[in-house]
């Protein structure tokens, strides 16, 4: 008698165990369902066949622009972020307003690069210009720049540097065909990417500019 007695209690905590681990399993499943899923709007590409970065001293007040054309004619610019398959990841504009914010405090962040991405390639010359937009002192800046294929391993396509020397002035650092997976032709002829963003064709001061192509002819 004792023993169905104590066959029945041990019956029944089981059976509460048991349905109390099912009512969980259920609120664990109910509140899973409702976890809304990640949206696939907004979401961005993180693919990059070329990186083009381009750096200057840090913690500098200058204000330093980089253009990029591609082989159809799209140009990519602080004005003009995305064009084509090409995307200005970062504006840097020196140092200003050139913060980050920690811990609730701001903090300067000393860093000046400009980055572009490429995240498609076709065949046909990109030119890659270098522009003082603002310039604080009489002093040159130099300037670096350097341009990266990314797959399907990183190789470096150019390095190099230049001085900048006042507001306005423009250099080609880079021209280049890509032919199929090759890169041909690595020269740095001028060509003012500026002068065709803002569809002019006066002289420059390193010459006279073609109409159209935005080329400089020295003189």
């Amino acid at each position: 008698m004792f023993e169905d007695i104590r066959d029945g209690e041990y019956d029944a905590f089981t059976d509460l165990l048991f349905n109390a681990l099912v009512g969980f399993a259920f609120m664990f499943f109910i509140a899973f369902a409702m976890i809304n899923p990640v949206a696939e709007e907004g979401k961005i590409d993180t693919e990059v066949e070329i990186l083009i970065t381009v750096r200057w001293p840090d913690a500098h007040e200058d204000d330093i622009d980089v253009y990029v054309e591609d082989p159809v004619g799209n140009i990519v610019w602080y004005h003009e972020r995305e064009a084509g398959l090409m995307h200005l990841d970062r504006d840097d504009r020196g140092q200003f307003k050139d913060v980050l914010i920690v811990n609730g405090a701001e903090v300067e962040n000393p860093l000046n690069q400009e980055t572009v991405s490429v995240r498609g390639l076709m065949n046909g010359e990109y030119v890659i210009n270098v522009v003082h937009f603002i310039a604080t002192s009489t002093e040159p800046v130099p300037v670096s720049v350097k341009v990266e294929k990314m797959n399907p391993s990183v190789r470096v396509v150019y390095y190099g540097e230049t001085d900048l020397t006042g507001t306005g002035e423009e250099v080609t650092v880079a021209r280049f065909t890509l032919a199929d997976d090759e890169i041909e032709d690595l020269n740095n002829r001028p060509k003012s990417l500026v002068a065709l963003t803002r569809q002019t064709t006066t002289n420059t001061p390193g010459g006279d500019m073609m109409t159209g192509s935005g080329e400089v002819v020295r003189q």
